[in-house]
């Protein structure tokens, strides 16, 4: 798998950069949507967001990113003992499709466990993959209105409620909400508009040394990824220091 476009190499975009990173040192900022037309690298930018959030301590072996300093009480994988065993990982960049379905968000019935093993188990979907990272919806204008009110749903909560065949399961789903829309292809609906904390709108530059520099960095990037990604390391690591420091600062 080819190493992403790193954050620091997206010319310009200065305001989008801005709200990025202040969601990625506090999600209570509320999310961020960005309206702007094709090939202006919305999507580009978001999914290299991922790879500047610090890593996370989970619980090891919940499929629901459980903090091993206080674990969800409602964990579908739990009980887990506060301050128990620990391992880290990456913070997770969840997209959903807009095409995808209720079952494919929310999490359902284990269908091969059913049948195989005769138990009645849950198989989470993509909130519980997104909790405690980030959850991506490209064109989030076109997202279908039942997802668009789990969505709402789970984002005002912090929680996702799942009732399937007689399985009644509550976990935590807290996220990074984070979608991008061609405003030529529609409007959002108001309630998920109000979702987001902040909106950005980009447009492609008009500035001809700067539309140069985005083709030379493209271009130098297809022709070797990891190339390209080694050559704007130390720029990532110096920037997910301060997104880690900031962190930190804001408790205080």
């Amino acid at each position: 798998m080819n190493a992403p476009y790193p954050f620091s190499a997206v010319v310009g975009l200065d305001d989008l950069k801005l709200a990025l990173l202040l969601n990625a040192v506090s999600p209570r900022v509320g999310g961020v949507l960005v309206r702007g037309e094709k090939g202006t690298a919305k999507s580009t930018i978001v999914r290299a967001l991922a790879a500047q959030l610090p890593a996370i301590d989970v619980v090891p072996g919940c499929r629901f990113a459980c903090d091993p300093a206080a674990p969800d009480p409602s964990c579908p994988d739990g009980p887990h003992e506060p301050g128990g065993p620990a391992a880290t990982r990456s913070s997770a960049l969840v997209e959903l499709p807009v095409g995808a379905s209720e079952d494919r968000l929310t999490g359902s019935l284990d269908v091969e466990r059913a049948l195989t093993e005769g138990v009645k188990a849950f198989e989470p979907g993509l909130l519980a993959a997104a909790h405690r990272g980030v959850l991506y919806v490209d064109e989030v204008n076109l997202l279908h209105d039942h997802l668009v009110d789990l969505l709402l749903d789970a984002a005002a909560l912090g929680t996702c409620h799942v009732e399937r065949e007689s399985l009644s399961v509550r976990h935590a789903a807290r996220f990074l909400l984070v979608g991008t829309m061609n405003p030529e292809e529609g409007e959002l609906r108001p309630q998920l508009l109000d979702r987001f904390g902040l909106t950005v709108e980009v447009a492609a530059s008009r500035e001809p040394g700067e539309r140069a520099e985005v083709v030379r960095r493209r271009l130098a990037f297809e022709a070797d990824p990891a190339a390209f990604a080694a050559r704007w390391a130390g720029a990532e690591a110096e920037l997910a220091g301060r997104i880690a420091a900031a962190r930190d600062r804001l408790g205080r």
